[in-house]
């Protein structure tokens, strides 16, 4: 088997919820200087799931442009990662393999670790494409952020999937050798099975995600990485966008380059663009920042990326990738523009019924509202099931 061998991105799409709540409402609501949420952590809107909207529509819906474009005959594998886990035992991607009609000779698993869920997923299906180059590897990360009404986290919320085709020789992004790795027992953030809503001690959580860009990097330097000068731009995961630009800081002051207020614009600004807009979506969120870079217009063609995943708890990576020749003819810039901007907005008070509600759980046969503008949807649930069903 060749050593060389490219494996990587074959194809990236992203979908999100049917709702959208702005930061100007909610900052009506709150009293909260609205320039807290546009400049303080970079956030315009969040992404707001309706009664029949989760990580299964969602991802479902991300992944169809997909096998439409490619067919399904060379998935073998399905990776589906998140942290809004809808059963203790079932993957919530058999739900998505049923939906889009995958044949049965298809693995179907689903993995954890906060927000770095997806980034495991991807290194698992390089591999899985490297022991047999013939087959591809679906990779989808989906996931709704939720926070208590009225607590500090509430502005970052967030809903969104990214399906991701790993394949040898791929047209969009080559994934490189080596990476660096990053593990902290840590409670920045976590969310116990009986809550539906997450925990964050946020100031530990920045601290945190820092330690680990600086560690994750020191050992993507030690594993004889790319140096700093070789990147044209760095992915961060974005819990809010902000964040991208302070983890950013923190990689130059760890190479010993001085921070620029330029140079960080530069590299970071193009790879917000999506989630500033959508929120966070945990396990999707730097792939979101991946496609808004590809979506930007910049001319990338064998330039190479950094990329920065961190799951709270703590699990972080970084790794690069090389934009392939002809990789813009293959983009979906005006799919993905399109999810963003055909959402309905709502006001608080419609935002606030949708938190607050949970499904039955009694075992008892209850039938959802439509109320999504998505090609899928969560019908019911008959005695303890979820019923899906193409919308």
């Amino acid at each position: 088997m060749p050593t060389d061998l490219a494996i990587g991105i074959h194809d990236l799409s992203f979908s999100t919820t049917s709702l959208v709540l702005g930061h100007d409402e909610l900052s009506r609501h709150n009293g909260t200087d609205i320039a807290k949420y546009h400049k303080g952590i970079g956030q315009r809107a969040m992404s707001v799931p309706t009664a029949d909207e989760d990580i299964v529509t969602m991802a479902a819906a991300a992944a169809a442009p997909i096998v439409q474009r490619h067919t399904a005959d060379r998935i073998r594998t399905l990776v589906l990662a998140t942290e809004t886990s809808i059963d203790q035992s079932k993957a919530a991607g058999i739900y998505v393999h049923s939906l889009l009609g995958l044949p049965p000779q298809v693995r179907v698993v689903e993995v954890k670790q906060a927000c770095y869920g997806a980034t495991a997923g991807l290194q698992f299906a390089t591999a899985l494409v490297h022991r047999d180059p013939a087959q591809q590897v679906l990779v989808i990360a989906s996931d709704v952020s939720r926070y208590d009404l009225d607590s500090p986290g509430e502005a970052t919320q967030g809903a969104a999937a990214a399906a991701l085709l790993v394949s040898a020789d791929p047209v969009l992004i080559e994934i490189d050798r080596p990476s660096g790795l990053f593990t902290s027992d840590i409670m920045d953030f976590w969310r116990p099975n009986y809550r539906s809503t997450a925990l964050v001690n946020g100031k530990e959580s920045v601290t945190a995600y820092l330690e680990a860009v600086e560690g994750a990097w020191r050992d993507y330097n030690a594993q004889g990485g790319l140096p700093l000068e070789e990147f044209r731009a760095f992915c961060y995961h974005q819990p809010y966008t902000r964040m991208a630009f302070k983890a950013h800081r923190r990689l130059l002051e760890a190479c010993g380059v001085q921070p620029d207020d330029a140079a960080v614009e530069s590299a970071i600004a193009a790879t917000t663009g999506y989630n500033e807009t959508v929120g966070n979506s945990y396990t999707a969120s730097m792939y979101l920042a991946l496609a808004a870079l590809l979506d930007s217009g910049s001319e990338l063609t064998g330039q190479s990326l950094g990329l920065f995943s961190y799951g709270s708890g703590s699990v972080a990576e970084f790794l690069a990738g090389r934009l392939r020749p002809g990789y813009r003819e293959h983009l979906r810039g005006d799919a993905h523009r399109e999810a963003v901007s055909k959402r309905r907005a709502i006001d608080y008070g419609t935002y606030r019924e949708l938190h607050e509600r949970t499904l039955p759980t009694d075992g008892g046969w209850h039938d959802l509202p439509h109320q999504t503008q998505g090609p899928f949807r969560l019908a019911g649930l008959r005695d303890h099931q979820r019923i899906y069903e193409t919308a």
